[in-house]
């Protein structure tokens, strides 16, 4: 897939929300729709482990499989559409500096630690628990059954000839950044990514910011 690189016009002294992701924290946020929202990779070569729900119904989610199949395409880039377990049309993908974004890897996590790495790792912090912190704070019913696979924003996962997946090192720099137009009121879910056993992060997890502006 040739790597699609579309600035946007958006200025960041104009955003309605601006807040800094601390490497290892998460954050969830309501976003309206119409609403643009922007993950910046402050630093270069960070994973942002991202879910999205329908916030008036949150059986509703992204949807990897659907995504996926509606684009012919798994890595995303300007113009991807992001679809959800029903088939709607969540966000679309209206700007990106850094031109692809991957939606195999899926989140780590205590047990993808132990058997990647070794069972030493399996205590380090992971992203499928920084979902689960934010979940527990926003107290609304929903728990690990509610993780479906996940968008990882700025990560490198080639996919070999043999349909294998490899982590790699990151395509990202300092101050690129995705942008996505939400087409449904949303919650939005992140985990800036603390993994330290493969190269996604350059071994160096570091914040990231998010911003959104207003329709």
């Amino acid at each position: 897939m040739s790597e699609t690189i579309t600035e946007s016009h958006y200025q960041p002294d104009t955003a309605a929300f601006r807040q800094i992701v601390p490497a290892g924290e998460p954050l969830l946020r309501r976003i309206e729709q119409g609403q643009v929202l922007r993950i910046l990779d402050l630093e270069g070569n960070q994973a942002v482990d991202t879910l999205f729900y329908n916030a008036a119904d949150t059986q509703e989610r992204y949807d990897a499989t659907n995504t996926i199949r509606e684009q012919g395409n798994i890595y995303l880039t300007t113009g991807s559409l992001l679809l959800s377990n029903q088939g709607k049309p969540m966000l679309t993908v209206v700007a990106d500096t850094c031109g692809r974004h991957d939606t195999l890897g899926g989140a780590c996590s205590a047990e993808s630690n132990t058997v990647r790495y070794a069972l030493e790792k399996r205590h380090m912090h992971a992203c499928r628990d920084s979902f689960l912190l934010a979940l527990a704070d926003y107290d609304h019913g929903l728990s690990k059954r509610d993780l479906p696979s996940n968008i990882n924003f700025f990560m490198n996962v080639p996919v070999t000839p043999d349909g294998k997946l490899s982590f790699a090192d990151g395509i990202s720099a300092p101050g690129r950044y995705v942008e996505l137009r939400a087409e449904m009121d949303l919650l939005v879910l992140i985990s800036n990514c603390p993994q330290l056993n493969n190269p996604c992060n350059a071994y160096n997890p570091t914040p990231v910011e998010v911003l959104v502006w207003n329709a």
